[in-house]
């Protein structure tokens, strides 16, 4: 075995630990539990040991410095091997050390015994977080956004334009291509630099293709294979996924729910969807398609909506359903201050004000509370986190969502279960982008390609996809299958 960076103990990963399943990013921090796929085999080789090892004291760092000791201890390592393991990451440039402890702090400060004098204090280890970076593409019904971002999903630049999304998969490729290259000269960051792009989409994705399937809020782009067509225009290995499971992880990983294993994200805007993490893991389904709340039947009688089922959930509480609704209400003579071309940014603004508001808006939270129970009474998640645009309407939304849902939830799936709004507001799903890469960079079979970007021979070459198109990452064994 060699420490030399990317050399055979990786080759060994990839050809035999990964059937076992990987260790995800998500499965890497202080608290939550090591599980695999499948079960272990009788056997583990040392190069797999050493990788797990390894991205198990990246994990610890992303969180916070330590120190060599810190590390020896929380994960059970002698200090030999934690030695080890530290000068490949630092060779590769993922690692650094940043100055000492400060006195009385940690395992240092303990070391007297608790008398007057201590010893010499400990060098502590901070993850590089510029080491590589990641970006992050979130595509709506209505904007474009692409972030840089760095290894802590911290944001280096940003640019978010108008863009109707039934302009076609050409027209959007063509501007999120002049967006990337925006943030890069920003950040002064070379292309090979970046060690992959995340992507969300409003609208179903085949997560094993990256292919769109019949998207009711995205006209056009049926059957488009969304991963294929963006590294195509970008060069760069790419990852996509709907919107609203990229808000799931966005919210456990850096949310006010941060660490919850059962959590249901509910993306309400233009479209209405939900992520479903359970266990820690987001719940896909046989292709992708769970999740998508705004099609429930909330009444079976009711106005045919986007996906031409009746009365769904989309058919009473999307935005545009929304405004309509407060359009033909105003004109019926009722109390408003809202302006006769209303939109929905108006409805928002005076939601807690104006009658007309707030009639819409706990009339929709009602409808969205209808179709929460019945993912409370299915799945019984700690936590339902409300994003997208409907949740700037606030508490009176909110507290009509609470109403309905909560009465209509069996007690044990209701006891425990908050229901709130989200506090990540538009990042949600850029911070998401950013936690599905993470969970392929820290496998073994990514941290290989994550140690060839920090080394700086950048991502590999992506040429002009065949169909269909394979994905340009690893396999993921982890947090999101």
């Amino acid at each position: 075995m060699t420490n030399k960076i990317g050399e055979p103990h990786y080759e060994a990963i990839n050809k035999r630990s990964v059937r076992s399943g990987g260790l995800p990013f998500s499965r890497l921090l202080p608290g939550v539990p090591v599980t695999y796929s499948t079960p272990l085999p009788d056997t583990l080789d040392l190069a797999a040991i050493r990788a797990r090892n390894t991205l198990l004291l990246l994990g610890r760092l992303w969180q916070g410095d330590r120190a060599r000791v810190d590390l020896a201890r929380e994960l059970g390592l002698s200090r030999s091997a934690i030695s080890s393991i530290v000068t490949e990451l630092m060779d590769a440039g993922l690692i650094h050390e940043a100055g000492q402890r400060a006195a009385g702090q940690g395992a240092a400060g303990r070391a007297s015994g608790g008398g007057g004098t201590v010893g010499r204090r400990a060098t502590l280890l901070a993850l590089n977080a510029r080491a590589a970076h990641l970006l992050a593409v979130d595509l709506g019904a209505s904007h474009a956004r692409v972030d840089l971002m760095d290894l802590r999903c911290v944001t280096r630049a940003t640019r978010t334009v108008p863009h109707e999304i039934l302009c076609g998969p050409a027209a959007t490729y063509a501007l999120l291509a002049d967006l990337t290259q925006a943030v890069l000269t920003e950040a002064g960051v070379r292309r090979a630099q970046v060690a992959g792009v995340g992507a969300g989409v409003p609208g179903p994705v085949d997560h094993a293709t990256g292919r769109v399937v019949q998207p009711p809020n995205m006209p056009g782009w049926d059957g488009e294979n969304v991963m294929a067509g963006l590294e195509k225009a970008l060069g760069l290995p790419t990852r996509v996924d709907n919107d609203a499971n990229l808000g799931a992880l966005a919210e456990t990983r850096f949310g006010a729910h941060r660490g919850a294993l059962d959590l249901i994200y509910v993306k309400a805007a233009t479209g209405i969807g939900a992520g479903v993490l359970l266990g820690g893991r987001l719940h896909r389904g046989v292709r992708g398609g769970a999740g998508e709340i705004g099609h429930i039947s909330i009444n079976e009688q009711g106005p045919v909506g986007r996906s031409g089922n009746p009365g769904s959930l989309e058919s009473y509480a999307a935005a545009q359903v929304l405004v309509e609704t407060a359009a033909a209400r105003r004109a019926a003579g009722m109390p408003t201050a809202l302006p006769a071309s209303l939109t929905l940014a108006d409805l928002i603004a005076q939601a807690n004000t104006d009658p007309l508001a707030r009639a819409v808006w706990a009339e929709a939270g009602h409808h969205l509370g209808l179709a929460i129970s019945t993912a409370l009474n299915l799945f019984n998640p700690s936590a339902v986190v409300i994003g997208g645009r409907l949740a700037q309407a606030g508490e009176v939304f909110l507290d009509a969502v609470r109403e309905s849902a909560l009465s209509r939830t069996m007690r044990i799936n209701a006891d425990r279960a908050l229901i709130d709004l989200s506090t990540l507001g538009a990042d949600a799903a850029v911070l998401g982008a950013g936690a599905m890469l993470l969970d392929h960079l820290f496998t073994p079979a990514g941290l290989r390609h994550l140690y060839g970007v920090a080394a700086g021979r950048g991502p590999p070459h992506v040429p002009p996809p065949a169909s269909p198109a394979a994905p340009a990452f690893p396999n993921s064994f982890g947090g999101t299958p």
